[in-house]
């Protein structure tokens, strides 16, 4: 399971910036997740819990942003939405498509104490 390590490295990066930027506790962390990330939420937000205690984000709430996944079209020329790799640009209905944005995962925000 994969979530555990990538919650594992949220606490690292969590605590790098609590020594940068002065803080002690965390109540809330914002994290965007791409559509093709591959990470299941379930399993991520049950790891976040588990990996969170006894840390200065132990009872933190972990809240998921979800991002659509972003291509762009060499047969029509634009930037579309699409929920799968293998979608059909959805103005053209042509499979050119290259994918630009959707599998990414980074924090976007600390509510901090």
């Amino acid at each position: 399971m994969h979530e555990m390590s990538l919650c594992e490295s949220l606490i690292q990066v969590i605590e790098e910036q609590a020594k940068a930027q002065g803080f002690n506790k965390v109540k809330t962390v914002f994290l965007e997740i791409g559509t093709f990330a591959g990470i299941e939420i379930d399993a991520l937000t049950f790891c976040f819990d588990v990996v969170c205690r006894e840390t200065m984000a132990d009872s933190a709430t972990l809240e998921i942003i979800e991002l659509p996944g972003t291509a762009w079209c060499f047969d029509c020329g634009k930037e579309v939405t699409i929920s799968t790799r293998i979608d059909p640009c959805p103005e053209c209905s042509g499979y050119s498509l290259q994918t630009k944005s959707g599998d990414e995962m980074r924090i976007k925000e600390l509510e901090v104490v």
